[in-house]
C-alpha cells in the first residue's frame, strides 16, 4: 500500500521526514531502504529497548518520544512530547495515550499550535488533513497487531507538508 496526501505544488527537493511508531523493539530491515535519505527521523514511541534509536540514527537524526509500554530506561533519555520547528512548520510529536483514544479532533484541540501532528499508538496508519493542520499516523513498524499490516511514513515538508504510507513486508 503506497497512499499519498498533499496538494499544493511540490518544492523541489523540500525536508524529508522518516515516520515511525510502535517499533515494540522489532526494527524491520526494510525500514533502512524506505529511510534511505531522509533528513530527520521521527519516532512516535513505544520503541523497546533504547538501542533501537541508536539504530535509526545510523540512517539520520532521530527526535523521539516516549509510549505508554516504554520503560524507565527510555523514559529517562527522552521526553513524552516533542515540539519541533522544521522547515518552518510547527511540528508536535507525541504518542498518544495521554489522550486515551487518540483522534485527530483530540489531537489539534490538544495541540493547536501545530502545523503537523505526528502520533502512534493507535497502530493504525492515519493522515488527514482539516483546518490546515495535517495529522499523521505512520502505523506500527514492529510486529503486526490487530489484524493490520506493519507501516511507516514519509513526511515531505515543503510549499505544503504532503505524507507517503508505506506498507512494510510482514
Amino acid at each position: 500500500m503506497r497512499a499519498v496526501m498533499g496538494g499544493g505544488k511540490q518544492e523541489v527537493g523540500g525536508m524529508r521526514i522518516g515516520l515511525i511508531s510502535d517499533t515494540h523493539g522489532r526494527l524491520r530491515p526494510q525500514v533502512f531502504h524506505v529511510f534511505a535519505g531522509v533528513d530527520r527521523i521521527l519516532h512516535a514511541g513505544d520503541i523497546g529497548p533504547p538501542g533501537l534509536l541508536v539504530e535509526l540514527e545510523a540512517i539520520a537524526p532521530v527526535v523521539a518520544v516516549w509510549g505508554n509500554t516504554d520503560g524507565f530506561e527510555v523514559r529517562e533519555q527522552i521526553q513524552g512530547m516533542a515540539r519541533l520547528e522544521l522547515a518552518g512548520y510547527g511540528v508536535v510529536l507525541l504518542h498518544g495515550h495521554q489522550l486515551g483514544t487518540p483522534t485527530p479532533d483530540a489531537l489539534r484541540r490538544a495541540c493547536p499550535e501545530a502545523d503537523v501532528i505526528v502520533y502512534g499508538h493507535t497502530h493504525r496508519p492515519l493522515m488527514e488533513r482539516e483546518e490546515g493542520v495535517l495529522v499523521v499516523n505512520p502505523g506500527a513498524a514492529g510486529a503486526a497487531r490487530f489484524g493490520i499490516p506493519p507501516s511507516v511514513a514519509i513526511l515531505t515538508l515543503a510549499d505544503e507538508p504532503t505524507v507517503e504510507l508505506i506498507e512494510l513486508d510482514q
